[in-house]
């Protein structure tokens, strides 16, 4: 079954978070990963809306962990978390 990465970002260091983002497409595609979304243009129409959205694909749940765990990505997390406030969530999809 499908499991999706959601992640709901406000970036607070765009300059610093970007060095993170560049790398963040080519990491989850070695995994297995595809990004369905990543930032982009948004309509607000119920609750909070934070900068930016992001939604990465993988074949199932265990993998988005593992990559999310992986040393690679791990590597990179610091820049996301000194430049930004996020809210994060693996769900299953509706295989």
């Amino acid at each position: 079954m499908s499991a999706y990465l959601i992640a709901r970002i406000n970036v607070t260091d765009p300059e610093d978070y970007q060095i993170y983002a560049s790398q963040t497409v080519a990491l989850a595609e070695k995994a297995g990963g595809r990004f369905l979304v990543k930032g982009g243009a948004q309509t607000q129409v119920e609750g909070l809306c934070p900068d930016r959205h992001v939604i990465i694909e993988f074949p199932n749940r265990q993998m988005a962990i593992d990559w999310y765990n992986s040393p690679a990505y791990q590597r990179i997390l610091p820049i996301a978390l000194s430049s930004s406030e996020r809210d994060i969530v693996i769900v299953d999809g509706m295989d």
